[in-house]
């Protein structure tokens, strides 16, 4: 058992923070027994952890992140998608063949994880197998859970960065039996990178192994509209982007599934998501650097569509789900002014539940301080800022989340495990 002392905040659901001021919260075999004023009878003989006047948060969960563009980021921010793919993502991504560079980089990437509020992760890595468990063992050491994908890709990418669609198979499947109980807390995930990286043949494949594997799913959906008429282009047979996955069982019908940005999404394809139970990775600073545009994630939360944050390093340039929420706030206001559409604008309790319990959701009861919920937890000393003392706690929270990084981190646990 864990018996910690502090200022207590967390998200009921997206209109509802709850604050537990100067109170004790029991952990036991890792998840939330609950809260005291005192200490309980049960753990009177439990070492108290006293975090004082810090405030104490749900780990944060990033849902889209590339770790192998990490030793990038903060390039080529002036570009769209695709232009920024070819002169950037690519060629990086490419040099994970070499496992010496694999691990300078992979190591850097985990490191800063491991010292962020970020506690759960879903990561896309490469198509290269060994790099991929490569990255998997290291984030097994550092003590965060996550999901982990080797990337498939046979065509509309350079040579370097493609393979041929049996040996993406082979591979994909070789990966899968050599990690099959290796790790406690990392997972893999079935990553066909995006439609027009993935022929019609590669679909099926990866199919046919989520049959077997039964695998959550990740990719990528309407992010840019050059790209979505490029999937139309491909899939004539398909009313939208959401159905060419959908055609080969990949979109949330038998496995959970991440989807990547939705900025462009019609109704129908909104409708999809929502029926298929798909959790939308939102990535506000990605789609803003990259000209994609912006979510209508008001829209999403009303309809009850499942969704969270991403960081997506690296047209993402920072790894902090804090600095994904105040980004969320920020463009959903230029959303309601340059469209003129009402009801836009993201709250700070919404924002605080889409990088917290939203996004905790798609690995199970995580991202809250309610009884029963994996216990992660962020310690935060926010007294670099300046006197506190006439901020109520709920203004001290988005103050953390505009003013904070990881020099503010006191403590940080995983499921009850303290990583820092």
């Amino acid at each position: 058992m864990r018996l910690l002392k502090g200022n207590f905040i967390y998200s009921i659901d997206k209109n509802e923070i709850e604050i537990k001021k100067n109170q004790y919260l029991l952990v036991k075999d890792g998840k939330v027994e609950g809260f005291y004023n005192e200490v309980p009878s049960i753990a009177k003989d439990v070492k108290v952890e006293d975090y004082k006047d810090n405030i104490i948060i749900p780990g944060l969960s990033d849902l889209h992140v590339h770790a192998p563009q990490y030793a990038f980021r903060g390039m080529g921010m002036d570009m769209q998608l695709l232009d920024w793919l070819n002169t950037y993502a690519f060629k990086e991504e490419g040099k994970y063949k070499n496992l010496e560079y694999a691990k300078k980089q992979y190591s850097k990437f985990v490191d800063d994880v491991k010292n962020s509020a970020t506690t759960r992760l879903s990561i896309f890595a490469t198509l290269h197998k060994d790099a991929t468990i490569m990255l998997m063992d290291l984030l097994e050491n550092a003590g965060v859970k996550a999901y982990v994908g080797k990337v498939n890709m046979d065509r509309n990418s350079p040579e370097f960065l493609s393979e041929d669609t049996i040996e993406s198979k082979e591979d994909t499947i070789e990966w899968l039996e050599q990690i099959k109980d290796r790790y406690k807390n990392i997972k893999p995930i079935l990553t066909p990178r995006f439609i027009p990286s993935c022929t019609d043949k590669l679909m099926d494949e990866i199919q046919n192994i989520n049959k077997k594997y039964k695998l959550p799913i990740q990719s990528h959906l309407s992010e840019n509209t050059s790209e979505i008429d490029w999937v139309a282009d491909l899939h004539p047979d398909t009313n939208n982007y959401a159905e060419a996955y959908d055609k080969y069982n990949l979109f949330g019908k038998e496995n959970k599934t991440i989807m990547a940005h939705c900025v462009h999404c019609p109704d129908d394809e909104l409708n999809l998501i929502k029926q298929n139970n798909v959790t939308v990775a939102h990535c506000p600073q990605s789609n803003a650097n990259l000209t994609s545009g912006i979510a209508p994630i008001k829209k999403m939360l009303d309809m009850g569509i499942y969704v969270g944050l991403g960081s997506d390093i690296a047209a993402g340039s920072s790894l902090s789900i804090f600095r994904a929420m105040s980004d969320a706030v920020q463009v959903s206001k230029l959303r309601e002014a340059m469209t003129g559409e009402k009801n836009q604008i993201l709250t700070l309790s919404e924002v605080f539940y889409l990088g917290t319990k939203g996004g905790g959701k798609f690995f199970g009861n995580v991202g809250s301080f309610e009884k029963g919920y994996e216990f992660d937890a962020i310690v935060l000393n926010d007294e670099s800022f300046g006197d506190n003392s006439d901020f109520t706690l709920k203004e001290r929270l988005e103050r953390i989340i505009y003013l904070s990084d990881d020099r503010n981190i006191v403590a940080k646990y995983v499921a009850g495990n303290k990583v820092i």
